[in-house]
């Protein structure tokens, strides 16, 4: 990390504070991290998941309950990829990590036709992956680096693009009920992840498989969003409030409250006076 101006400590310090009180608060008020816990961090070379790390690491010093990291990176074998770059920072760090190779990178480019958005396989690999993996090495919960404006895009995205009302929740049962994902950023902003990421000089990775996709659907609701709030700041935020404050009866989904069933509830032995026609 660089040598900040006075300025930029005091800048730092309070953006520091905001990312791990906004962490831990979502940890808190999820249970995702408990006594015993065996975490496995997903370290994509991102600045989420370079972020992610850093807080889990400092917030494991003051926490109530003991737990241990280890980092785990999933190398798809993209052309490029600098595989000495993120053996040589977890070094560093002190923390135990594993470096997966899987070469999804040939997988998704000879099943996607050329000009398609890549994203949807690239990621059903990489999550089949890692939780084969977590299973292999013991791990308790799989730590993504998802944040608030992820689960915001994502609802979004499900319902312009798939005519469903849901998003990233910050904690998951795997479908196979064999893994426990936690995404302990949910409540931090992207914003600040990035002002951190530049702070802290961490050595991005960009992925050459689907970042230059300019097309991609995610991107489009990404613009839309920033769009929304540059014109009224804090419509993110209180998007982000309403996925986490669900009136289940005032939506649509019959197999979340029934309907059928609804009935007015009067005293019928209450006398009801006639009523009076005036002709005016």
């Amino acid at each position: 990390m660089r040598e900040l101006s006075r300025k930029e400590k005091l800048e730092f310090n309070k953006l520091q504070k905001r990312l791990r009180r906004n962490a831990g608060k979502a940890i808190a008020d999820y249970t995702m991290i408990e006594q015993g816990d065996k975490v496995m961090v997903c370290v994509s070379g991102g600045k989420d998941s370079y972020a992610m790390l850093d807080v889990l690491i400092s917030l494991r010093q003051s926490a109530p309950v003991d737990f241990e990291l280890i980092a785990v990176n999933l190398d798809q074998k993209q052309p490029g990829f600098p595989e000495e770059v993120l053996p040589g920072y977890l070094s560093d760090l002190g923390v135990p990590y594993y470096i997966l190779e899987k070469d999804t990178y040939s997988i998704v480019k000879e099943v996607v036709p050329e000009g398609k958005t890549t994203c949807g396989l690239c990621s059903r690999l990489r999550r089949g992956s890692l939780y084969g993996f977590a299973r292999e090495i013991g791990v308790t919960k799989i730590a993504l680096g998802h944040h608030r404006d992820d689960i915001v895009e994502t609802l979004f995205l499900n319902m312009f693009f798939n005519g469903k009302l849901k998003a990233m929740p910050p904690k998951l049962l795997s479908d196979d009920k064999q893994n426990v994902v936690i995404r302990p950023l949910a409540y931090c902003k992207e914003q600040d992840l990035q002002r951190y990421a530049g702070f802290k000089e961490f050595p991005i990775i960009p992925c050459n498989l689907c970042g230059s996709q300019t097309h991609l659907q995610r991107v489009q609701v990404k613009q839309m969003l920033a769009q929304w709030e540059r014109e009224y700041p804090g419509r993110t935020e209180s998007i982000f409030r309403s996925v986490c404050n669900v009136s289940p009866s005032q939506l649509g989904d019959s197999s979340l409250f029934n309907f059928s069933d609804l009935r007015v509830e009067r005293d019928t032995s209450l006398h009801v006076p006639a009523i009076q026609v005036v002709n005016l």
